[in-house]
């Protein structure tokens, strides 16, 4: 495992001067300080002076009066002042005038990785830098500070001081190799990956054969080494590396702490971290992510399972839903998220002690050259393919980037529509096959571009079809195609490689665990509704496999029905809700539930208003919202001999800065569309592979006392005082507290429920915007038709699922959407026994006699209030026996009568005070007697 190095500026305060501004930079302990000087003076270029001098608590006061002793001022004081503290930087930004200075001043722990701590901003500050007496006023500075204010910067925005965020678990968990040890596996690596077109490759595809490629198994004696990270040739920085792996620290020993380079396509401050990142000391310096991040707690019988979420929005090619369509000349696609599912055992904190896995998704737009006509905005705008492609040269830029990141095989699930009476959808779907297989015939046969088509808009739209039950059969597929990542501590290696139930799941398997190789890629049109559904529905099949390989689990299956799920399902329900709000303008459309058919009938009105919401933030904002985020990404720069942003008839020629030329890259030839050094290292990734100490960003080498390494003291701070209910794993979302219906007996998190629908809206993540009622639509048709949509006339007899895997099943159900039974009352409002779980029964016989008598004493009492007159309690004749509840018969609130104590229990209770004042005494006849039988019966 890589250890991280803990960065310690977590506080900074801003102190202004006359001519320059300096940040003081503290640890949380507040024992190391560290200070940054910006030039004030120069309003076009930024001066910024790191001190490396790390100082103490004492020196700090020190540190501040002597930094600018010409500042000093003939008032009493120093001349510096402070002016607001904050949690981190953001960056720097410039538009027409001088430098911004973007601070974090608030922020929140929202999410846990074992001990590295993810926080969400929650708000920022602006602060501009140059001095007022040398500041250059440009008349249209204020308009471009307001648009670059638009891109709201405390919302969905995340940073972690100890974990990289913009990677993957997989990546991050790799070890860091020497130059030297990858040039020697990379020889090995090499021939083997020249002989992968023969048997023995294929057998290496299929998993059938005990001696497939030695790099894919990882088992035998001359496998990847730099996986298990035990070569000899490694040197001493990775040898303590691998120590400390295995727990075993000492006192004295040096341990080697790095901090990798960030995935630039997931740092969305990286336009603003241009002027200073690499000039600095990187303590300043956070790599800002935005998208997604939600865990929840699920608890079985006490032990904590975090489930964590993770969604990546990529930095390149963004925009909104109708600005945004396809690739960009880059190969970029638009709306790409990478979605990552964590699970580990809370129990212990740190991950090299304990068990965690990760399994890794991808959706992004269809990777063509595509787009839609606004320029009438109607429901669904046609689909135009703006040019041909006929070498696929952006898909080929597209594809060999996910190889290079994850490895193969890539499986490209597609969710269009197959057959439409009007072409729409399937214009995509036609190109994006086409596209596929051209560039298929380059890559070797075992690592090919897997195409799985479903129409899942036409599969919906049957009555007795279950859209979640074919994704899962395809879910189970891909799943096993690529494996997921599992690492282990060192008393559990080698117990997983002979389980019977992973015997057919790719991916590289060692005795440490398993990686990961490939992934799957899955888009719809827009990629919000449909894909997160599907993206739902193989989340669900690794989950299986993650609970059952943290032995959880018995078998590697979970019910739709469970807590389990019902709490996966919240947390991707809230994915897509927050990536459709970034993309599209409004939450998500078509949810989980009316894929499943159990969707209330209010959900059908819900869905209208989403739709006309996300109709309305396409036409109105999203010019605004792509011109924000253009110049948030350093997409568009200010200049004052060129046109404005807001002058600009199109954004097309910033997203595509290589569309003029006209010369084609030379580097490679028409049948080589991916990079060499990625077919070297394939199943794996190559970027894994090529992960080497000299591309760290930081390399620490210290003992385990030195607070950038001691994870333990960051994590549990035992210098402040700790509130157990403002703790984040304790405010975490719970299977007991936020999903378990109230009452329920049985407490694990895998029971069947059967929830009611008042029950299942009080209950989750999001009680008030949930339900799962499961009541039929109204209509007789299911919420997830879109409005206005265009039917199908694809025939039962064709198969849903196409591709060059064949997952479809013979299918008798119906195609007509006509619901032809009838809706009865009891459909549309339920029984007193499902929503409360009881029922009106007839009382029994002695409950009918109280409540007569009840009603002949309230008869006799009004009959002596109207009459004045004693009743003789004669009158009422004795209709029940009458017997006290307790056995205390003369209790009360201020006297409890003492119960009778029978002689044998007074005897013990004497004989014990008597045992313990004078020890004990002789045996009773009783004893003796009961002794004299016991020898007898033992020695006769």
């Amino acid at each position: 495992m890589e250890i991280p190095v803990i960065s310690s500026l977590q506080k900074l305060i801003l102190y202004e001067s006359k001519a320059r501004f300096y940040i003081v930079g503290s640890n949380v302990t507040e024992t190391r300080f560290r200070v940054l000087k910006i030039d004030r003076t120069e309003p076009r270029d930024l001066v910024i002076q790191d001190d490396k001098v790390e100082y103490d608590r004492d020196e700090v006061i020190n540190v501040l009066t002597t930094l600018d002793h010409g500042n000093r001022t003939k008032i009493k004081g120093t001349g510096i002042r402070q002016t607001l503290s904050a949690y981190g930087i953001f960056g720097f930004v410039r538009f027409l005038e001088g430098y911004y200075i973007v601070l974090i001043t608030k922020r929140s722990c929202k999410q846990l990785i074992g001990p590295h701590a993810i926080y969400k901003i929650e708000d920022t500050s602006m602060v501009y830098i140059p001095n007022d007496t040398v500041r250059y006023f440009h008349p249209l500075e204020s308009r471009y500070v307001k648009i670059f204010q638009t891109m709201d910067l405390s919302n969905d925005f995340y940073f972690s001081y100890s974990y990289d965020l913009t990677r993957m678990l997989q990546y991050n968990m790799a070890p860091s190799l020497t130059p030297q040890s990858l040039a020697t596996d990379d020889n090995v690596s090499h021939n083997q990956q020249q002989d992968g077109n023969t048997e023995s490759g294929n057998k290496k595809q299929d998993g059938s054969t005990e001696s497939g490629n030695k790099k894919q198994d990882g088992n035998t004696e001359s496998g990847n080494k730099k996986q298990d990270g035990n070569t000899e040739s490694g040197n001493k920085k990775q040898e303590s590396n691998t120590q400390s792996h295995d727990g075993k620290r000492k006192s004295g020993h040096t341990l080697t702490g790095v901090r990798s380079q960030p995935s630039w396509k997931f740092v969305w401050n990286k336009h603003l971290l241009k002027s200073f990142w690499n000039i600095v000391h990187n303590d300043w310096v956070l790599f800002i992510t935005h998208g997604f991040i939600g865990q929840c707690k699920m608890s079985v019988y006490g032990k904590p399972i975090y489930i964590t979420l993770i969604g990546r929005r990529s930095n390149q090619f963004a925009g909104t839903r109708f600005l945004k369509r396809g690739s960009n000349c880059e190969g970029c696609a638009a709306n790409e998220i990478e979605t990552e599912q964590i699970v580990h055992d809370g129990s212990r904190t740190f991950l090299d002690r304990g068990c965690i896995t990760s399994f890794t998704q991808l959706r992004g737009s269809v990777p063509l050259s595509w787009s839609q006509d606004v320029v009438k905005m109607v429901p669904k705008p046609a689909i135009l393919l703006d040019k041909k492609d006929p070498y696929a040269d952006i898909a080929g830029l597209h594809f060999n980037q996910i190889l290079k990141r994850y490895g193969a095989p890539i499986i490209v699930l597609n969710l269009v529509k197959r057959r439409e009476k009007k072409p729409h959808e399937s214009i995509l779907k036609e190109e994006l096959m086409e596209t596929i297989k051209y560039l298929n015939q380059f890559l070797p046969p075992q690592h090919v571009i897997q195409y799985i088509g479903f129409d899942m808009a036409h599969v919906s739209k049957r009555k007795t079809a279950d859209v979640l039950v074919r994704l899962e059969k395809i879910a189970k597929y891909c799943l096993k195609q690529t494996g997921f990542y599992l690492q282990l501590p060192s008393n559990h290696q080698g117990s997983i490689q002979n389980d019977k139930m992973l015997k057919g799941i790719n991916g590289t398997w060692s005795k440490n665990g398993c990686r990961q190789n490939g992934v799957v890629r899955t888009n719809c049109v827009d990629c919000l509704d449909r894909t997160n559904t599907a993206q739902f529905a193989v989340g669900k099949c690794a989950l299986a496999y993650q609970l059952y390989v943290l032995g959880v689990l018995e078998d590697p299956e979970l019910d739709f029905d469970s807590d389990c799920v019902r709490m996966l399902e919240m947390l991707y329900e809230d994915h897509g809700d927050t990536v459709a709000l970034q993309y599209g303008g409004s939450q998500l459309v078509h949810r989980i539930k009316g894929y499943r058919k159990i969707a209330p009938w209010t959900e059908h009105s819900r869905d209208i208003m989403q739709t006309l919401s996300r109709y309305y933030s396409n036409a109105f904002s999203d010019l605004e919202k792509q011109q924000s985020m253009n110049l948030f990404l350093g997409v568009f720069t200010p200049q004052e001999d060129k046109q404005n942003i807001w002058e600009l008839s199109t954004d097309y020629y910033l997203h595509n800065r290589n569309c003029t030329k006209l010369v084609r890259n030379t580097n490679k030839l028409y049948s080589q569309w991916w990079d060499t050094c990625i077919i070297q290292h394939l199943p794996l990734s190559c970027e894994e592979e090529m992960k080497t100490t000299e591309e760290l960003f930081l390399m620490v080498e210290s003992t385990d006392s030195d607070e950038r390494l001691n994870e333990f003291a960051e994590y549990y701070k035992p210098w402040t005082f700790t509130v157990l209910e403002e703790l984040t794993c304790y405010k975490h979302s719970s299977s007991i507290r936020n999903i378990m219906p109230k009452g329920a007996r049985d407490i694990s998190p895998f029971s069947v429920r059967v929830i009611s629908n008042q029950t299942s809206e009080a209950t989750g993540l999001n009680a008030d915007s949930r339900s799962n009622n499961k009541n039929p639509n109204v209509s007789g048709k299911d919420s997830t038709t879109s409005v206005g949509s265009e039917g199908s006339t694809s025939s039962s007899e064709d198969s849903d699922v196409e591709g060059e895997v064949c997952l479809s099943e013979t299918s008798n159900s119906d195609d007509s959407d006509v619901d032809l039974s009838y809706t009865s009352f009891s459909d549309l409002f339920p029984s007193m026994k499902q929503v409360y779980r009881t029922d009106i029964t007839e009382p029994t016989k002695r409950n009918q006699k109280l409540y007569e008598r009840y009603v002949e004493l309230g008869s006799v009492n009004d009959q002596l209030e109207e009459t004045k007159e004693q009743t003789p309690c004669s009158q009422l004749l004795p209709s029940i026996e009458l017997f006290p509840i307790s056995a205390y018969k003369l209790d009360s609130s201020f006297h409890v009568e003492i119960p009778p104590i029978s002689r044998h229990s007074k005897d013990i209770y004497h004989s014990y005070i008597e045992r313990g004042k004078y020890g004990a005494g002789p045996p009773t006849d009783k004893d003796y007697a009961m002794y004299q039988k016991y020898v007898g019966s033992k020695y006769s």
